[in-house]
C-alpha cells in the first residue's frame, strides 16, 4: 500500500493524496513535478531511479472499501532536500541511460 506522502522531499511542498504533480519512484520518493522534472532531471537523488505520477487513492469508497477513509494517506513528511552537487555528479555517471537502463 502507498503511503501518498504529504509533501516533496527537496522543497517541501504539500501533495495531498489527490495532488496530479506528485511523483514517486520505486522506493516512494516523493517529489513534486516540478522538482522531478527541471531540479532533479527525472532521476531520484536517494536511488538513481526514475519517477512516475503517483496513483491517486479513491476519495471515497466505490468498491470494496478501497478509499482514503479505509487507507488514508500518510502525515509523515520526509524533508530531505538533495545535495545538488552531489546529484550532478550522480546525473553525470548515469548520463545517457534511461530509467529503464538504470
Amino acid at each position: 500500500m502507498l503511503e501518498l506522502r504529504p509533501g516533496c522531499e527537496h522543497c517541501d511542498t504539500d501533495l495531498p493524496p489527490a495532488a496530479s504533480n506528485a511523483r514517486i519512484c520505486s522506493f516512494e520518493c516523493t517529489f513534486c513535478a516540478d522538482c522531478a522534472e527541471t531540479i532533479l532531471h527525472n532521476v531520484c537523488p536517494n536511488c538513481g531511479g526514475g519517477f512516475s505520477p503517483r496513483p491517486v487513492r479513491p476519495g471515497q469508497n466505490w468498491k470494496g472499501g478501497n478509499d482514503l477513509s479505509n487507507y488514508p494517506a500518510s502525515t509523515v513528511r520526509k524533508y530531505r532536500p538533495a545535495d545538488l552537487v552531489a546529484h550532478q555528479t550522480l546525473l553525470q555517471s548515469l548520463q545517457g541511460r534511461s530509467a529503464d537502463q538504470r
